[in-house]
């Protein structure tokens, strides 16, 4: 999959695609849907199948001051769309200038001039342009005029209840990693670089991957069952593990993290990119009185955990 950041100077290769637009945190099945069409639309205009997202996304421009909300960082969703077979990924960068584009500018300046696309697939509930004041119709309207292919899909339920990001952070925030996989058709993952933390698992006995989770909604706080993806590195490959997130309170006021511990596994991994995809929820986060009722409660953690995995 190509990543396109740079629309201003585009490659002519790169122009003509058949492009899904919109944020797609967290790559659902609703976004997944989208992208179904948006590959039919490709065949039949024998272009390449492309995915038209933005960074920042919009929200964090606008409301900077915000908490995290994002399921996943820019690399995590390429990773994700690059599985379902996406050719071209254009981020295009959201500043004040695209801010200010009127619905029809938008369509022109973006759409049809700059990235050339053969035919656009949208959700429903699209918006765009200053004051979010284009919607699907002027979007089809704009497409006629300006030669590009318009397709609205519909929005994808499931019993009964929208599959949205938004559904999908409620439930991470209430523990149930299970539900939010249903919404997104996969397992939500934390990816990113393992850095150096303060070693306190490796003298207790479990040696654990750190990870920050800066700019992304935190989960419920506690232990979870884990698969986690080593995707860099001379270790690469898919381990069982257990891992913890929230601020690890036995050892007073910390920044959120996540640590990872990785059953029967022998390595370095500083550096390395892991994406941990949460399996099940084991307990929420405890402070403990002592070193000892802390790996006590490790020890348990870690076997509950192998057994859920050993079905998964």
């Amino acid at each position: 999959m190509r990543i396109i950041r740079d629309t201003l100077y585009l490659d002519p290769a790169d122009r003509g695609a058949a492009a899904a637009i919109g944020n797609f945190d967290g790559v659902h099945l609703g976004h997944q849907a989208i992208i179904d069409i948006t590959r039919d639309a490709a065949r039949v205009a024998k272009a390449p199948l492309g995915v038209m997202t933005f960074e920042p996304h919009p929200r964090s421009y606008f409301s900077r001051s915000d908490a995290p909300f994002r399921l996943m960082n820019a690399k995590a969703k390429a990773n994700r769309l690059e599985k379902l077979g996406v050719e071209k990924l254009y981020e295009v960068p959201f500043n004040a200038a695209l801010a200010a584009l009127s619905p029809e500018a938008f369509a022109k300046d973006i759409i049809a001039d700059r990235l050339g696309l053969a035919h656009v697939v949208v959700g429903a509930d699209f918006c765009f342009g200053k004051d979010r004041a284009g919607d699907t119709a002027a979007l089809q309207r704009f497409g006629v005029e300006m030669g590009f292919g318009v397709t609205i899909a519909e929005m994808v339920d499931l019993a009964e209840r929208p599959i949205s990001s938004t559904a999908i952070r409620t439930a991470l925030t209430k523990g149930r990693p299970r539900d939010a996989a249903k919404m997104l058709g996969h397992w939500h993952r934390i990816e990113g670089e393992v850095v150096r933390g303060d070693q306190r698992g490796r003298d207790l006995g479990f040696p654990t991957a750190n990870m920050a989770l800066s700019d992304l909604h935190l989960p419920h706080f506690g232990v979870y069952a884990v698969k986690v993806d080593v995707l860099t590195g001379p270790h690469a490959g898919t381990y069982d593990g257990a891992a913890s997130i929230g601020t690890r309170p036995t050892f007073g006021e910390n920044i959120a993290n996540c640590e990872s511990y990785l059953f029967d596994f022998k390595g370095d991994l500083y550096g390395s990119h892991l994406s941990v995809a949460l399996i099940e929820y084991l307990r929420p986060e405890l402070k403990f009185t002592s070193i000892e009722s802390l790996i006590d409660q490790m020890d348990k953690d870690c076997a509950l955990a192998r057994d859920l995995l050993a079905d998964v």
